[in-house]
Order: structure tokens, then C-alpha cells, then sequence
């Protein structure tokens, strides 16, 4: 039992998560080291940093899609948000470009 809290330490303080695990059930845990960007992770900061620089919701969707969630489950919501954020905008651009050609016609 010493070698493994020993372990756990070293693991700790080299970065590495710790999983928390439930003694009733082991499926349930969380992961110990708190998220990025001031703690909401990166997903969440690129959502929220993108209403006034929109090129941030397209950085989190192409860490969206590398799978950058993989790290970090908790990542996975922040970047889907972000990613559908940058779907909007696009559209949003595209209309817009559209229809003021249109008008200039």
C-alpha cells in the first residue's frame, strides 16, 4: 500500500491526473488537477474570449476536432459550444456577404 501512495505522489507532482475514485463505485471520480484559463478550461474561456475576438471560437474548433477533449473529458462541452459558435458565425458572415452583394446588383 506504501508503494502505491508513493506512486501517486510522484505521478502528482509530475502533472499527471490523480483519479478520484468512489470506494462503492469505481466508475465514479474526478479528475484532481483543476482546469485551465482560470479554471473553466479552455472550451469554455475560447466560448466566452470569442464574443469579442470570434477568431477564438475557430481555434477551439480545430482543437475540437483534433480531439483534444481526449486529455481532458471536461474539455469536451467548452469546445463543442465554441465549435457550434464558429458554425453561427460563418453562417451569420455568409448571409450577410450575400445579401449586400445582392443589393449592390
Amino acid at each position: 500500500m506504501d508503494q502505491r501512495i508513493s506512486t501517486d505522489v510522484v505521478e502528482h507532482r509530475n502533472g499527471e491526473y490523480t483519479r478520484i475514485q468512489d470506494a462503492e463505485d469505481p466508475q465514479l471520480g474526478m479528475f484532481d488537477k483543476p482546469l485551465p484559463c482560470f479554471g473553466c478550461g479552455i472550451g469554455w474561456f475560447s466560448f466566452l474570449l470569442g464574443f469579442v475576438f470570434p477568431l477564438m471560437w475557430y481555434y477551439a474548433t480545430f482543437l475540437y476536432f483534433g480531439n483534444y477533449y481526449r486529455k481532458d473529458p471536461r474539455e469536451r462541452a467548452g469546445l463543442a459550444a465554441a465549435a457550434i459558435a464558429a458554425l453561427i458565425c460563418t453562417t451569420t458572415m455568409f448571409i450577410t456577404v450575400a445579401v449586400i452583394l445582392f443589393q449592390s446588383l
